[in-house]
């Protein structure tokens, strides 16, 4: 049922000067299109991707980040047909449904995946949003923007979940939730017997670490420099927890013993060491440091494999609900991760990313002024 709505008033964090604090601004945002719908934003989780932007270059600007939205349905464009107004839903990548990859059901690694998900506006040059001088903003990073009040984004590209469930607090069910448990469970097959390796603790690889632990692997063993993220790794099932200067010690030596290992940073050494701890026909998994030169020889991939997962392969249709499922039963505590902000804060919440004081940043725009929180209690029972 299409609901019409002309365009409205909204606010978002802007990124406007790639060396400046995001900008909170009054913007307007357009009515969904077809095959679109407009959500309501209740929270959206900040990861490292969304840091990216601060390297283009000015004309690639303004810009709204923010692409782990969750929130409600206000209105739907015409020919959406499995999503109705008031729906609670999450938000998760775009993707174009015609390519090889999406009609074979693999849409993480869709042909047009860079264009539809890395660039500032539509294919067709448009944007949803605007400016008081009615010039564009970028809206389309991820094809949600979702570090805003409200966002448009492709129905195809939303799940509906339970009302009853925390929405402000599941928006990072479409991205680093899934990109760490599913290399976990799918590309690692992470379970009795097995070993696991996790190189980075962020949300990314502490997802990785819960999903590995919930599968039963043998060995979880994480790989970190700070030690308060080693300490709450091993909180939440890491078997063992090293510092990456320590790997070559006798006791902490890793080198050919783990099954499969996600590498989170993209960082030359830890790809090196990581490839290293890998035993005789181990997998290797990377989902961080896209641009960064391979450090390895040839000879060094015998009877290895190594591949860079996107979205750790979730189809989000299928990837959320398996994923809140396990989080209900207690198996994903990754609330434990969170620490949410007011919109207003936005640009504190990017500051304390970058500078890897927080975990998991969770912007909510329904939040008051000067409210942070840490850690977030859970509000499901277990």
């Amino acid at each position: 049922m299409m609901t019409p709505v002309r365009s409205r008033p909204t606010r978002a964090a802007v990124l406007r000067v790639t060396g400046e604090p995001l900008r909170l601004e009054e913007l307007e945002i357009d009515a969904p299109r077809a095959g679109e719908v407009l959500v309501r934003i209740a929270g959206t989780g900040l990861c490292h991707t969304d840091l990216l932007p601060r390297a283009w270059t000015p004309s690639s600007l303004p810009l709204v980040t923010g692409h782990e939205g969750a929130g409600v349905v206000e209105s739907v464009g015409p020919d959406v047909h499995d999503v109705r107004v008031g729906d609670h839903v999450v938000m998760s990548y775009a993707w174009c449904t015609d390519c090889v990859p999406c009609r074979t059901g693999r849409p993480s690694y869709c042909a047009d995946f860079s264009l539809l998900n890395f660039s500032p506006l539509r294919p067709d040059g448009s944007a949803t949003l605007r400016d008081r001088a009615g010039s564009p903003v970028g809206s389309e990073w991820f094809g949600q923007s979702s570090l805003a009040e409200h966002a448009v984004v492709a129905a195809r590209s939303v799940v509906v979940v339970d009302r009853d469930l925390p929405l402000e607090l599941l928006g990072p069910f479409g991205c680093s939730l899934p990109t760490g448990a599913l290399a976990a469970l799918g590309h690692l097959r992470a379970g009795p017997g097995r070993r696991i390796g996790i190189f980075g603790a962020g949300a990314v690889g502490l997802a990785a670490v819960m999903a590995a632990r919930a599968a039963g692997a043998d060995r979880v063993v994480v790989v970190e420099p700070d030690p308060v993220r080693r300490a709450l790794a091993l909180e939440l099932g890491a078997t063992e927890a090293h510092h990456p200067d320590h790997l070559d010690d006798e006791a902490d030596g890793l080198r050919g013993q783990l099954d499969g290992v996600l590498e989170t940073s993209g960082a030359s050494p830890a790809l090196g060491s990581a490839l290293a701890s890998l035993a005789p026909l181990g997998d290797l998994a990377l989902v961080g440091g896209a641009g960064t030169d391979l450090p390895w020889r040839a000879e060094a991939l015998v009877g290895r494999s190594v591949t860079y997962l996107s979205q750790g392969g979730a189809v989000p249709r299928l990837a959320v609900p398996m994923l809140l499922g396990m989080w209900e039963r207690g198996l994903l505590p990754y609330e434990r991760l969170v620490t949410t902000y007011p919109l207003t804060a936005a640009a504190e919440a990017e500051a304390d990313l970058a500078s890897g004081r927080v975990v998991k940043p969770v912007v909510l725009p329904g939040a008051p002024l000067g409210s942070v929180r840490t850690p977030v209690t859970r509000s499901v029972d277990a």
